[in-house]
């Protein structure tokens, strides 16, 4: 099968590039890891002709080609190496059309590595609305490009690009071969002598970031660095000067082929629908109460919409269950493919709903340029607990999967900020302790409603449980603040883009992409650890397991029926693998309330967090039965007894104790591998590890103990 050409989505943030990204390849996606790095990427197929397709990747939005952060390094990495597994055929650079000055600087330097490129002015609508009109067509002339007009949020000019596309990769344009500041002859001629013929803007960038590219070996930097004394030459320098040349260039293409209609008919600037709502969503405290009642109302829908679908799925498990066990014959594979697998499939089928309305409000918050607001809100907050805006991103991104928000952490430019953040991520709710939540909150929080029906006392609870990880994660980095020393200052400079309706479109395409990221990888852990459990449950050292039946028939002689089932359950469970590894553990976990069963729980929850639920399950499948054959998870286990007291096992104490044991831990193996891949060192991981799980037993314990 011929290789299909790749193209590269390249832009300023905030451009429109991942919009055009997914207008241009829907469903057509798929996440992988850029070559010797974690950072996720995304590629996909677009069909630019009938039975033609091209490669689309989505590069990290850059400013310059000149890295100052570590996703930005991914780019010139694969920018300036042709060998790279990712090298593009040709370049799309999304521009934003009503600020085209300065994302045209970006497109210059991609132009002049000898990249064929295509221009796309996104967001033309926006740029007419403010008073700009470009004349695209003398822009292309201007440029030596072809340049599409478009509004990737809309689909629109969809055609017109496909059509530069196809002529691009026909004609293949050179590159502009002249450098906008000049440089002597005999550097480029010494750069090429020892690593190769290249553009002289490629052979230039080699010299100037060396020590950021991975292509070249410890023994060629030290080249780099003897044509650098040799020439006398100063990259700072260079780069510093270079960009204010190209801006003085491209400020006269831009006067030439752009009309702002303000300026010529000398109105005044025109008072945008987003310069009206920045006066509320920016107001120094307005916006930070906006966003709380945001927060407020995103978690009261989280929990009380998702309830429906819920209780259907939980319900319909729990029926299917029973139905097979009524027309299959009583035997281990029955057991296993009733209490192990289905229960496991239940155990990850339950929770979609509240995932994917969880990942609808994040999608539209995103959709519409609201998060943007949110980071510059939050940077002077930050800031005193040694984190700085951009460490929002990652904290809110934490709140659906701490994996990607770690990996997220790179386009912090400051090394303390960026490893803070990475360290107290962990404490926000990301979205595989919902289901914990769900069951927990469910048992131990009545449910009603507040404030003329409008307020659920559950969804509340939820709402705390996120703020209380986020108020902890303050807390955290503030102690990581004064340990941690570091001479550099950190910066924080973004760019607001305006406000857009969200395409729906794009917003299901996230909320498709989370669940099925769910179900798939997070669900594979789930059921192979039930089914797993399953068999640790169900059997045990020696003949202990053979004689329980009898051994309780003949202590409790009055017991028949259900109780008699459930105690032979009950000690069938305490007698298997399983129980004898809870038992063990037990003493550690008794101050906190817990017991054996709940201690397989806590151990199997280190595979996954979410695995909490599916153990406790296959736990309580096993353990005996309620009246009600057609019995959810939640209530097996309200209906859990504590043998030392006679009353119900899961009471206020014992469920509080465990919502903020979970809330605050580290289980979960995937975050822990993470923090090593990006920090380089198992230090991080195991101080992240370690402060976690101090937290989160010490604050379990004196919950429980001031309930109980």
């Amino acid at each position: 099968m011929s290789k299909l050409p790749k193209i590269a989505l390249i832009g300023n943030p905030n451009a429109g590039k991942s919009s055009l990204f997914n207008s241009l390849t829907g469903m057509r996606q798929k996440t992988g890891n850029f070559p010797g790095v974690t950072m996720d990427k995304l590629t996909g197929t677009w069909e630019i002709e009938a039975h033609k397709e091209v490669e689309i990747l989505d590069l990290p939005g850059i400013y310059s080609i000149y890295p100052k952060s570590i996703d930005e390094e991914l780019v010139i990495n694969i920018l300036g190496n042709p060998a790279h597994e990712d090298y593009p055929d040709m370049a799309i650079v999304v521009a934003d059309a009503s600020n085209l000055k300065r994302n045209l600087l970006l497109f210059s330097q991609v132009r002049d590595l000898g990249i064929p490129t295509v221009l796309a002015l996104n967001m033309i609508d926006v740029a007419e609305n403010e008073g700009y009109v470009i004349n695209s067509i003398k822009l292309a002339r201007e440029l030596n490009v072809e340049v599409a007009e478009m509004n990737a949020k809309k689909g629109i000019g969809m055609n017109g690009l496909k059509l530069a596309v196809n002529k691009t990769l026909a004609n293949r344009f050179s590159s502009n071969d002249a450098l906008p500041l000049p440089v002597e002859d005999a550097l480029i001629d010494d750069i090429q002598a020892a690593f190769g013929e290249a553009e002289p803007y490629r052979s230039l960038l080699w010299l100037m970031e060396h020590d950021r590219m991975k292509m070249f070996s410890p023994s060629q930097r030290e080249q780099f660095e003897a044509l650098l004394e040799k020439h006398a030459f100063d990259p700072k320098i260079y780069k510093s000067k270079e960009t204010v040349k190209r801006y003085e260039l491209l400020t006269e293409v831009v006067d030439r082929c752009v009309i702002n209609l303000n300026r010529q008919w000398d109105a005044a600037p025109v008072k945008t629908l987003t310069d009206r709502l920045d006066k509320l969503f920016l107001h120094p405290v307005g916006g930070y109460l906006f966003f709380l009642a945001i927060l407020f109302v995103m978690f009261q829908a989280v929990f009380t919409w998702a309830t429906y679908p819920m209780d259907a799925i939980d319900g319909g498990v729990a029926y299917l269950n029973d139905w097979l066990k009524g027309i299959l014959p009583a035997s281990a594979l029955t057991g296993l493919l009733t209490d192990g697998l289905i229960a496991g499939i239940g155990g990850v089928l339950i929770f979609v709903p509240q995932i994917a309305f969880l990942f609808l409000f994040i999608s539209l918050l995103e959709e519409t340029g609201y998060m943007s607001r949110v980071m510059f809100i939050m940077d002077k907050l930050m800031r005193r607990f040694g984190l700085n805006g951009k460490s929002v991103v990652p904290l809110i991104s934490g709140v659906a999967c701490a994996v990607p928000a770690i990996m997220s952490t790179r386009s912090i430019g400051s090394r303390k900020d960026r490893l803070i953040t990475i360290l107290v991520t962990p404490l926000m709710s990301c979205s595989a302790r919902l289901p914990i939540y769900t069951v927990l909150i469910a048992l131990v929080v009545p449910e009603k409603s507040t404030l003329f029906g409008m307020f659920n006392l559950q969804g509340l609870a939820l709402f705390i449980l996120y703020l209380l990880g986020f108020f902890m994660a303050l807390v955290s980095a503030y102690v990581m603040k004064l340990i941690l020393k570091a001479k550099e200052r950190s910066y924080f400079i973004m760019e607001l883009p305006t406000y857009k309706g969200p395409r729906f479109k794009h917003v299901a395409l996230t909320i498709w992409n989370s669940v099925n990221a769910f179900v798939f990888e997070a669900g594979k852990i789930i059921v192979a650890i039930s089914i797993v459990l399953w068999v640790l449950a169900s059997y045990g050292p020696g003949e202990s397991m053979g004689k329980v039946a009898e051994q309780v028939k003949q202590a409790n002689p009055n017991l028949t029926g259900i109780p008699l089932s459930n105690k032979i359950a009950s000690e069938k469970l305490e007698n298997s693998y399983a129980g004898h590894f809870g038992k063990f553990i037990e003493p550690a976990i008794r101050p906190l309330g817990y017991d054996w069963k709940i201690g397989i729980a806590l151990i199997t929850s280190f595979a996954a967090r979410e695995v909490f639920v599916g153990t406790m399950s296959t736990i309580y499948s096993l353990g005996g039965e309620v009246e009600d054959e057609n019995a959810t998870i939640k209530n097996r286990m309200r209906a859990e007894i504590n043998p030392a007291t006679g009353k119900p096992l899961y009471d206020m104490a014992l469920g509080f104790s465990l919502l903020i044991f979970y809330a605050f831990a580290m289980q979960c193996m995937s975050t822990l591998a993470t923090t090593y891949r990006e920090t380089k060192s198992w230090k991080y991981p195991l101080i992240q590890f370690s402060y976690m799980t101090a937290l989160a037993y010490l604050s379990a314990f004196a919950v429980y103990q001031l309930l109980s």
